[in-house]
């Protein structure tokens, strides 16, 4: 909680992908408030109120969870609005032609982009959620420490300097500092 709260006002990109692992979490414990206690919440060297406020936060998730359909898979509405704003804004910022840098980064991360869709066959998906997919993974292979090849590491460099870029511009937009219009 402490931690996603901080993520989001720092850096956008690293909040969704703790959220998905929060997510992953929950999962990996069936959804019960007791595992999640004894696994989770109890590891933190934090005082009783805190793990009371963590768990009640666990709790909400849970039930986001459960009433939204994603306890098996997918992910909660409140993330997935987190793509929709992140594509809006990567959409404005390209359309503007202002940023090329901006451009650059994403003109060079579209050809792995292009692949990873092909490849999982969510050729319909928003290109950034293939971005935040691809480095998802990333982090989990190397959470369970297998092999990365190369290429991979090749194409997980531009995604990341492409999504690092936007969350940037993510939090100048936030902040009113972003000119996109004449």
């Amino acid at each position: 909680m402490y931690i996603a709260q901080q993520l989001k006002e720092k850096n956008i990109a690293e909040y969704l992908l703790y959220m998905w692992q929060i997510e992953d979490m929950v999962r990996a414990n069936g959804l019960d408030m007791e595992k999640i206690k004894a696994n989770i919440i109890d590891r933190y060297g934090i005082s009783d109120k805190e793990k009371d406020a963590l768990a009640r936060w666990y709790e909400d998730i849970i039930g986001m969870m459960t009433e939204e359909g994603v306890k098996e898979s997918g992910h909660l509405q409140i993330n997935r609005n987190i793509i929709i704003i992140l594509t809006d804004l990567h959409n404005e910022i390209i359309a503007s032609g202002k940023e090329p840098f901006y451009s650059a980064a994403y003109f060079k991360a579209l050809p792995y982009i292009i692949e990873l869709r092909n490849k999982n066959g969510k050729k319909q998906e928003p290109e950034i959620e293939t971005c935040f997919e691809a480095l998802y993974g990333i982090m989990l292979l190397r959470l369970q420490g297998k092999e990365i090849t190369a290429d991979t590491q090749k194409a997980i460099k531009e995604i990341s300097a492409f999504i690092a870029m936007l969350a940037a511009y993510y939090d100048k937009d936030k902040k009113g500092e972003l000119k996109l219009e004449d």
